[in-house]
């Protein structure tokens, strides 16, 4: 089994919620939930935060996982996971945004077992079914398609695949609601080969990286394979106030502490 790290980016600035990842869930900051939820990642031996802050590093360590000062200037939390671990060793590493508390180990550990099995993929990353016909027509909402095999085909802030239904006439102005299972959210968990990590933040920003402002697209022009698996539940990041709140009412269901 390949060494894997899983590291965590975490910065205060947010447009939407600064110092987030320190807000209270369930009396813990939310970062915590993170990086306890990917220490019990079987397949990954460590887990590490890349921050700019000496908050969240103060934090991170008190609650006994290492972290480590990165640039302030970095463009993504990709650009910082690979600041992270360019001096490290392990073969795989996986990025977890600090903002998602209910990822499931689990996942953490298929995304490795998938790199071990798909020797040409350069990365993998995870997808959920929208069920939601207004998260189809959301922008916010990264779709993605895949081979039948589960290689990624293309990734957008459009609805794909586009669900055209009837005898083909006049399209509609809104696109309608795709058949339960068609269409699937991207997830933004990835596992990198350490190579490909370094090599891929190395590269300008491609064309349709900045068209659509998804930088998985970089790795897709350049020709990378990506593998897609389906995450085991839809997860709630926490982008604002009112998804915390929604964070603290899942947290206090069963499924919510266990899963």
């Amino acid at each position: 089994m390949p060494d894997a790290v899983v590291v965590i980016p975490a910065r205060w600035a947010s447009s939407r919620f600064p110092g987030k990842v320190l807000a209270p869930l369930g009396g813990r900051p939310l970062l915590v939930h993170v990086c306890e939820r990917a220490a019990r990642a079987r397949k990954a031996g460590s887990v590490l935060v890349a921050t700019d802050d000496t908050r969240i590093l103060e934090t991170a360590e008190a609650a006994g996982f290492p972290a480590v000062m990165t640039a302030a200037g970095h463009a993504s939390g990709t650009d910082r996971v690979a600041e992270a671990v360019a001096s490290r060793s392990e073969e795989i590493v996986i990025g977890l945004q600090a903002d998602e508390p209910f990822v499931d180990p689990r996942d953490l550990d298929a995304l490795v077992a998938c790199l071990e099995r798909h020797e040409r993929a350069s990365l993998a990353t995870l997808a959920a079914d929208i069920e939601e016909p207004a998260d189809y027509a959301d922008p916010n909402v990264v779709k993605v398609v895949t081979t039948a095999g589960g290689r990624a085909l293309y990734f957008s802030r459009s609805p794909i695949p586009y669900h055209r239904p009837g005898d083909g006439g006049e399209l509609p102005r809104l696109p309608p609601p795709p058949p339960p299972g068609a269409a699937r959210a991207h997830v933004g968990v990835y596992a990198w080969r350490r190579e490909s990590l370094l090599s891929f933040t190395a590269m300008p920003p491609s064309p349709l990286e900045r068209l659509e402002g998804l930088e998985q697209l970089r790795a897709l022009e350049a020709g990378w394979e990506i593998r897609v698996l389906a995450a085991r539940a839809a997860p709630l990041g926490v982008d604002t106030p009112e998804d915390l709140r929604r964070a603290e009412a899942r947290l206090a269901t069963t499924d919510g502490r266990n899963a």
